[in-house]
């Protein structure tokens, strides 16, 4: 249910075309001013570091949006997991896709005909997010980026509300879908922990009115407030899905939040241990997954990372595991490259060609077959399917990689009816 436009620029041309002058950086919270996105984008420009930040003035927003959206060079794009994962279904010529996020005339004119729009969902202001770019050596004033990044920020109060859960789940009877994707629970971080627990209640009360029959898939982006991540596993979310997708920087949060396997590991080291990372996924699965005992639906989780992904599932709910997760590694590399296939010229391998299964309990060692690369192994009733990924080597776009990801990976996983 998070829907909006990407507005991706230069950020130096942006403030020029704005008439600011450049100036020292100074990082804060929240923008509420000109000046204060100035000298947020300098501070951050000078580390080379990405940030998000909240926009808090509307119509001062509203004015540098219009600028950013028609600035000559400016690209607009799709935005937001929900309305991506869509997008990225949509270029099946079989599927009818149904998106409820705020969806603005922008947005509407960039979505593809096999996505439906409910009149409910239609808005008449565009959510847009202003992806500022620098390269690396850029200049701003005194300021020089010691590498490439980007600065966003945005306005969004309709996704960090869920605004359109309800009408999402309304339309669900008429529309009768194969599979329901859920995304966009990261952005409730930006309201106060009141109404943030009032709406994540409200969120639970719909996603429970979805018929047991059809399967849930919750897509997980970034988050930073551990007691709401433990709010979502433990009590509340976790149990009424059939399965999530997420990525290794959510994994480990994840694992921190529910003091799950491993929740003493501060960040990962260059590329996220396997071992490591199927500790924590089997410990979802076993902790919060389904069970003879449980009444949870929990039985699919997709892991994924630069190097490789994984797919763990619950014996006896789930289907064609390889060609699945072999699709979302295809994915990854050709969408990186903007390649209609793998280009192999314009690829490299950087999964560890051999690893363990486990650094809790006495591991298997595996190694990888190029000629069969999908690698599978069982852990009490849980299996785990392996892959690298041909990383693309000079990535034209990586935003919505993970998007991508997730929704080629369902594409190609059959559901068992239970």
């Amino acid at each position: 249910v998070n829907a909006c436009v990407d507005v991706v620029l230069s950020g130096v041309k942006l403030l020029e075309a704005l008439g600011l002058e450049p100036g020292d950086g100074k990082n804060h919270a929240v923008l509420s001013s000109r000046q204060d996105l100035k000298e947020a984008f300098a501070h951050f420009m000078e580390k080379g570091a990405a940030a998000e930040r909240f926009f808090s003035d509307a119509e001062s927003f509203h004015r540098i949006a219009q600028t950013a959206s028609e600035y000559p060079g400016a690209q607009l794009y799709v935005g937001g997991n929900a309305a991506l994962i869509g997008q990225k279904l949509a270029t099946n010529p079989d599927l009818k896709i149904l998106l409820c996020g705020p969806v603005g005339p922008k947005l509407h004119e960039l979505l593809d005909d096999n996505v439906v729009v409910p009149p409910e969902s239609m808005q008449e202001r565009d959510e847009f997010h202003l992806i500022l770019e620098y390269q690396a050596g850029e200049k701003w004033g005194q300021v020089t980026a010691p590498h490439a990044n980007r600065f966003i920020f945005s306005h969004d109060l309709s996704n960090g509300a869920l605004n359109m859960l309800e009408v999402f789940v309304s339309s669900l009877d008429e529309f009768q879908p194969d599979l329901v994707v859920l995304s966009g629970l990261h952005m409730m971080e930006g309201q106060t922990k009141e109404m943030r627990h009032r709406r994540l209640l409200e969120a639970v009360a719909s996603i429970s009115d979805i018929p047991t029959d059809i399967p849930i898939h919750l897509e997980l982006a970034s988050m930073t407030d551990q007691d709401f991540m433990s709010n979502i596993i433990h009590q509340q979310v976790f149990p009424l899905v059939n399965s999530i997708g997420l990525n290794e920087q959510e994994l480990l949060f994840l694992t921190q939040s529910a003091s799950g396997p491993h929740a003493s590991l501060v960040s990962w080291s260059g590329v996220p241990d396997v071992g490591i990372v199927s500790d924590i996924l089997f410990w979802i699965l076993k902790e919060h997954g389904k069970t003879a005992e449980r009444a949870s639906d929990l039985t699919r989780i997709h892991f994924h990372t630069l190097a490789y992904h994984i797919l763990v599932t619950v014996d006896g709910h789930w289907g064609n595991q390889v060609a699945a997760v072999a699709a979302g590694a295809r994915a990854a590399a050709t969408q990186a490259c903007a390649t209609e296939t793998v280009d192999t010229s314009k690829v490299f391998l950087k999964a560890p060609l051999e690893f363990v299964t486990s650094q809790i309990e006495a591991p298997s060692k595996m190694s990888i077959n190029p000629d069969e690369p999908v690698v599978h192994w069982h852990r009490e009733g849980i299996s785990f399917h392996f892959t690298p990924v041909l990383v693309c080597k000079d990535p034209v776009r990586t935003v919505g990689l993970g998007d991508a990801i997730s929704a080629e990976g369902l594409l190609y996983s059959e559901v068992y009816p239970q």
